[in-house]
């Protein structure tokens, strides 16, 4: 299955699409909304929203029709608000591509479009969600109303199967071991981000530390740590600041420049320290996340060591019943 073969076979069958959702839950939603932000900004006529499933089908769109175009994400295949989503959408006569990395589950019987993609630190990242969601959305603009930075977008991609490798080890090098001890010092830390790299600071939070570590934190945007969040900044306190290469970095040079000041506990990972300037100007911000989720598995897994926490260990998600 190819990106130009999805949109081809959406747009034949619902010719009028003038909305796109992207639909999933947790990590998988994190994975899809750069490609959400990157219609948002780019798309005159095409509409995009993103959603967590449950929330979409309590709360549903009113664009939720033929000329939309569903996008939904199950890594298991098989969690209940994601298929409800997909059902839901097809019932309002949308276009819906799921996807999964596992072939045998429920997400597979529904009547829609199914892309299985495989999963690892090998993987090429034009195969994995977070990679093919932004192909998708460049497709579509492209092939709806034109879209001059998609053949950028097709060639970076690809760039950061070079990139990743290299980060990987310059953070195991340079980062882990002083992130693990400040996760030992500190029962709690704050994460910072802006525009699609946010997505990366809540994955950070929600994903790799609440979820995977147990960690206390919580994640800020960078540009609204100005409007409240910055008044409990002091001597002490833990934060860690993301600094995205595209045009949001503004919001997050700002907010170093006062953390620098306000307090001494402080950690930065820049993408640009980490080979994203190889990448176009013009699209490097929303290929970002993909590096920075590949740095935070190294970091949350020292961590790991550290506390003896193997990051696939839980005590309530897949065990109780909630």
């Amino acid at each position: 299955m190819t990106v130009d073969e999805v949109v081809t076979g959406a747009l034949e069958t619902n010719p009028g699409i003038d909305t796109v959702y992207w639909v999933a839950c947790g990590g998988s939603l994190i994975d899809l909304y750069p490609a959400h932000q990157l219609v948002s900004e780019y798309g005159s006529k095409v509409v995009s929203g993103a959603y967590t499933a449950r929330e979409f089908c309590l709360m549903e769109p009113a664009r939720l029709t033929e000329r939309a175009f569903v996008v939904a994400c199950s890594h298991s295949g098989n969690t209940p608000e994601v298929v409800e989503a997909c059902r839901l959408a097809r019932e309002r006569g949308a276009a819906v591509l799921a996807f999964t990395d596992n072939a045998d589950s429920a997400i597979m019987q529904g009547d829609w479009t199914c892309w299985v993609y495989p999963w690892g630190d090998d993987v090429r990242a034009r195969e994995v969600p977070s990679g093919i969601s932004l192909l998708l959305a460049s497709e579509l603009l492209d092939r709806i109303e034109g879209f001059e930075l998609c053949d950028d977008m097709f060639r970076s991609v690809d760039i950061m199967d070079d990139i990743l490798p290299a980060a990987r080890e310059c953070v195991r090098a340079e980062l882990c071991s002083r992130f693990a001890q400040l996760c030992q010092e500190h029962e709690f830390l704050y994460i910072l981000g802006s525009g699609a790299v946010f997505s990366q600071a809540y994955a950070l939070a929600i994903c790799s530390l609440m979820e995977m570590q147990w960690q206390h934190c919580s994640y800020i945007h960078s540009g609204e740590y100005f409007h409240g969040p910055f008044e409990v900044t002091e001597p002490g306190v833990f934060y860690l600041l993301q600094m995205g290469s595209g045009p949001t970095r503004a919001m997050d040079e700002r907010a170093l420049s006062f953390l620098e000041t306000h307090t001494d506990t402080l950690m930065v990972v820049d993408a640009l320290d980490f080979g994203m300037d190889a990448v176009p100007e013009g699209v490097r911000g929303y290929l970002d996340p993909i590096l920075f989720y590949a740095l935070s598995v190294e970091l949350r897994a020292a961590r790991g060591k550290v506390f003896d926490h193997d990051p696939s260990v839980r005590r309530y998600m897949g065990i109780e019943k909630y």
